[in-house]
């Protein structure tokens, strides 16, 4: 594998990525052929790191495999996941396994396959400021170089015309309970870090799991799986009115298409900001063989007789928190319908409650002045994933584009997987002013408007034969 020439430190760079998780792997993925840009990503975690927490045994991720860093803009690139697969010599496993949907665990391997490999990444650099210098047309990306533990270890500085922000989520803990999450003794978890909590969970009196979408429900599902049958003493809770199933139809699906995100991102502020609040099931759902899982599990359970000791209440929220002594955990609840109270002791207990984009305001303190904002203070996103900013900034040629920080103006599909190779080839596009990777005019059967459809391509024509004629 060849590797880009020495880079002149003063030089600007085409591309700087910060974050590197899935999204911004995917675009150093795709990035990587295009031989006339200069990039270089940095990631403060000292390797490559998905949801560690989360990669209980059996899970899957919830779209095909065909929703890997490249294969929906470059199905022949060498970082697919099929190109993983052969090269670990897996290929013919993976056929007979007839596998869709593969497991987290995989997906994780085979993206710190592509973290191990591919060229251009920095772990263990903590960026800690962008700045635009306007004497030099460009952006000024400060970092801190960390050492195996984590601690600061010299301090750098490149340039850069454009800037891809890629720094993903983080686990949401809701206000009654911040304080028990932060309080030593008493296991108050966040599903992000489950796996490392799991020995204490299991041997918890009992437990209580909060959140009623895909991550509740699998953390749920493992408990009640390792736990004595009769002896269970588990709690479900979810502030949803049903343990949904998540909106898994195939038109339903095209929500999150391109075709999709381009009419989101054209519909006025407050539309947008209404329609996110009433889609939750296509994307905090769970999936229906979980669902039939647990209850599979829970009528096993009842094959001799009697009920298993697990209560699962949707519909309910958590109004505050507190300890009662030092070993046990007081939560005091509301039926939303009911509008009724209860009170319920337990001993430990896992937020799965979801994660929230990470704030941009530290990182892009230094290009506060030249920020457009929306009517409630969000960085203005247009349709090619790239900030507003001051026109003497872009007029300089510098961009500032984002991954998986646009729901606001891009819809529900901002996290989804099965986005990130078209969003990155987007970008790339994009800054390149070039079709390194043509994308598909229509992606959608469903017209999400009344404007007039885009234009279908025609179907090939079978070329015309010319009889063969004999003697000739």
């Amino acid at each position: 594998m060849t590797h880009p020439p020495r880079h002149e430190p003063d030089a600007p760079r085409d591309l700087v990525g910060i974050g590197i998780g899935p999204v911004n792997l995917s675009l150093a993925a795709l990035a990587h052929p295009l031989a006339e840009l200069d990039t270089v990503f940095y990631e403060q975690r000292p390797t490559f790191d998905w949801h560690p927490g989360l990669l209980i045994d059996g899970a899957t991720i919830q779209v095909p495999f065909l929703a890997d860093l490249v294969t929906l803009a470059d199905p022949a690139s060498p970082w697919s996941f099929l190109s993983y697969l052969k090269a670990r010599d897996r290929l013919f496993p993976f056929y007979f396994a007839e596998r869709f949907h593969i497991q987290r665990a995989e997906y994780d391997a085979y993206c710190r396959w592509v973290a191990e490999n591919l060229p251009g990444l920095h772990f263990g650099h903590q960026v800690d400021a962008i700045r635009f210098n306007p004497e030099r047309d460009v952006f000024e990306v400060d970092f801190t170089q960390l050492d195996s533990d984590g601690e600061a270890e010299a301090l750098g500085r490149t340039y850069t015309k454009n800037i891809v922000l890629g720094i993903g989520t983080e686990p949401y803990v809701p206000e009654p309970l911040k304080p028990l999450v932060e309080a030593p003794g008493v296991p108050v978890v966040h599903a992000a870090d489950y796996l490392d909590h799991r020995a204490a969970l299991l041997a918890a009196d009992h437990v209580t799991v909060i959140g009623s979408g895909q991550s509740g429900a699998e953390v749920f599902l493992d408990l009640l799986r390792n736990r004595p049958a009769g002896r269970e003493r588990l709690h479900w809770l979810g502030r949803t009115e049903a343990f949904a199933p998540m909106e898994y139809s195939k038109l339903g699906l095209e929500h999150f298409t391109p075709d999709y995100t381009r009419y989101f991102h054209a519909l006025a502020e407050g539309t947008r900001d209404r329609l996110v609040t009433t889609q939750w099931q296509l994307h905090k759902g769970i999936d229906s063989d979980t669902i039939a899982a647990i209850h599979d599990e829970l009528y096993r359970r009842t094959l001799h007789g009697g009920w298993p000791d697990a209560v699962l209440t949707p519909g309910v929220r958590v109004r505050t928190a507190g300890r009662i002594a030092t070993t046990k955990i007081e939560l005091h609840l509301e039926h939303l319908q009911q509008s009724s109270r209860s009170r319920l002791t337990t001993d430990a207990v896992v937020l799965a409650t979801g994660y929230r984009e990470r704030p941009l305001g530290r990182i892009l303190a230094g290009l506060d002045p030249y920020l457009r904002r929306d009517s409630r203070e969000r960085p203005r996103v247009d349709e090619q994933f790239r900030l507003v900013l001051d026109p003497s900034v872009t007029g300089a040629g510098c961009q500032v584009y984002v991954q998986n920080a646009e729901r606001h103006t891009h819809g529900v599909g901002t996290p989804d997987l099965g986005l990130a190779a078209w969003r990155s080839a987007t970008i790339l596009n994009s800054l390149t002013g070039k079709d390194p990777y043509p994308l598909p005019s229509r992606t959608a059967f469903t017209t999400f408007g009344l404007e007039p459809q885009p234009r279908i391509p025609s179907a090939r024509q079978a070329p015309t034969l010319t009889p063969l004629v004999e003697g000739r």
